[in-house]
């Protein structure tokens, strides 16, 4: 077998790649042995003689079918663990994350004018107060919040009808009180 070392190393160089990524045709070897100058490695790179090899891929199947196995729960147990519980899922993280969500939503409703400036600040306060577990607790209070603000209203409003009811009633009753009274005194003048 004839030796192409030479032919291989210009080939290469020629390339800017490795010897190995070089191929030689078998059946043009001898006629490629031959040839000792970079002129001719080109001419018969140009034919076909001499081939630059494809770059190998690298494959991502089992990294993409381990992380849809990860995301269905598994290779996740106690012996795959590294660092506390903290540290895998920070309560930190969490507590940002959630007040965001509620900071987020008292903002939304209050643009809306669905909630007013008072109730909004209330409810800012409780929920960095840690008083609503999530967004669900947090509308719940507000409905509750808005029907009892109404009932307190509804209440005031007929407090304060009764109580005119009850002032026109009692001037009616000192003013007949007075009509009485004044026919008792010019009854009793007159005798």
């Amino acid at each position: 077998m004839t030796k192409i070392k030479l032919q291989k190393r210009l080939a290469s160089e020629i390339f800017n790649c490795g010897k190995r990524k070089i191929w030689i045709d078998p059946i043009e070897i001898n006629e490629i042995a031959l040839t000792d100058s970079r002129g001719s490695i080109k001419k018969l790179i140009k034919d076909g003689c001499i081939i630059k090899k494809n770059t190998q891929k690298h494959s991502r199947n089992r990294i993409k079918l381990r992380k849809e196995a990860k995301r269905m729960g598994r290779h996740k147990g106690l012996g795959k663990r590294e660092g506390t519980l903290d540290s895998r899922n920070p309560v930190k993280i969490a507590w940002m994350i959630r007040q965001r969500v509620l900071r987020n939503l008292l903002k939304r409703y209050r643009q809306l004018r669905k909630i007013d400036i008072h109730l909004y600040r209330e409810l800012y306060l409780k929920s960095k107060g840690n008083v609503f577990k999530n967004k669900r607790v947090l509308i719940d209070y507000i409905h509750k919040a808005k029907f009892e603000a109404s009932r307190k209203k509804f209440l005031l409003e007929e407090f304060n009808r009764k109580r005119d009811k009850g002032k026109l009633s009692r001037i009616k009753k000192i003013d007949k009180f007075n009509k009485k009274m004044k026919n008792i005194y010019q009854n009793y003048e007159i005798n």
